[in-house]
């Protein structure tokens, strides 16, 4: 009897590790290149009910951890129980360890370009799965808070370079996300209202100093022609990034004609994601609004 009860608990969690592990798409594996702890978790709907649209979800964390549950998987769910296939992207940051300690003074860690290379690379996974996944390859956007939102609008601003080819990922798939929700994000690494933790986690200890590297990666002066629809929001009272950063970003879009939405609320700070119980109620309709520019933008 002591057996069976034993066999019986072995194979439920056996059962369980294997539901788990096909929740979670090991982006790098068999390549030879980027990480093996880059993920992205799926959270499919039982019926996609806006024509097969689909999202990657940045978390935010100053490109140092990843606020994984409230910007992560808490967005994802409810972009799922609203009928859009949702993508948690687990990418490459600084770690808190390196934070503390700066070690990438000594060694290379991770800093730019990786988390570039991670959003190209789900990108174009889920691009060439998308009947897998009972997707439109071509409503394919992405969203990000904080740092996460910096990255999203960065994969809007860069697609044109091919950060793959350059590590031999070989493939014929559009790395143009098309459409952007950045929700607080950090914009500027080189205007006085910068993120600092976040330059410095991006850049690496030495090159946040380069005033190049800086540029390069100031997202307000990088807008394409063809830059994907963008949906902007955040909070005056903001404690952690400033409220300018999307200023700039929304002036940036406006002076290069680029579709967007920016709504500014006064309350709500910093870091509520999709919860029903961080920021306020006001900063809280972003859901809302966000699906009403997206209906919009589709119809």
């Amino acid at each position: 009897m002591k057996n069976r009860i034993v066999i019986s608990v072995f194979l439920v969690l056996f059962s369980l590790s294997a539901v788990c592990q096909e929740n979670f798409i090991r982006i790098w594996e068999g390549t030879g290149v980027g990480s093996k702890k880059v993920t992205l978790q799926l959270f499919l709907p039982e019926k996609n009910l806006y024509s097969g649209m689909a999202v990657i979800v940045c978390p935010g964390g100053s490109y140092c951890w990843h606020d994984y549950e409230v910007e992560g998987v808490d967005v994802a769910r409810w972009l799922q129980n609203e009928g859009i296939a949702a993508f948690v992207l687990k990418y490459r940051v600084q770690g808190v360890f390196n934070f503390i300690f700066h070690t990438r003074a000594v060694w290379v860690g991770h800093k730019h370009p990786d988390m570039l290379e991670d959003i190209q690379r789900s990108i174009q996974l889920i691009r060439e799965n998308a009947s897998q996944y009972n997707i439109n390859p071509h409503r394919l956007g992405v969203m990000g808070f904080s740092a996460g939102g910096h990255l999203v609008m960065s994969s809007a601003c860069y697609y044109e370079t091919d950060f793959l080819s350059k590590i031999g990922i070989k493939h014929s798939t559009s790395l143009r996300p098309d459409f952007v929700a950045s929700i607080y994000p950090v914009v500027s690494m080189s205007h006085s209202v910068t993120h600092k933790r976040s330059r410095r986690a991006l850049l690496g200890e030495w090159k946040q100093f380069s005033q190049r590297m800086r540029d390069s990666l100031s997202l307000e002066l990088h807008i394409p022609p063809n830059c994907p629809p963008v949906f902007l929001v955040n909070c005056k009272d903001d404690p952690i990034v400033n409220y300018y950063n999307s200023v700039l970003l929304d002036s940036a879009l406006t002076s290069n004609g680029v579709n967007h939405k920016y709504i500014q609320y006064q309350t709500g700070g910093h870091g509520f994601g999709a919860s029903d119980i961080r920021g306020t109620a006001e900063c809280r309709k972003w859901r809302n609004d966000f699906f009403d520019w997206l209906i919009d933008l589709y119809n």
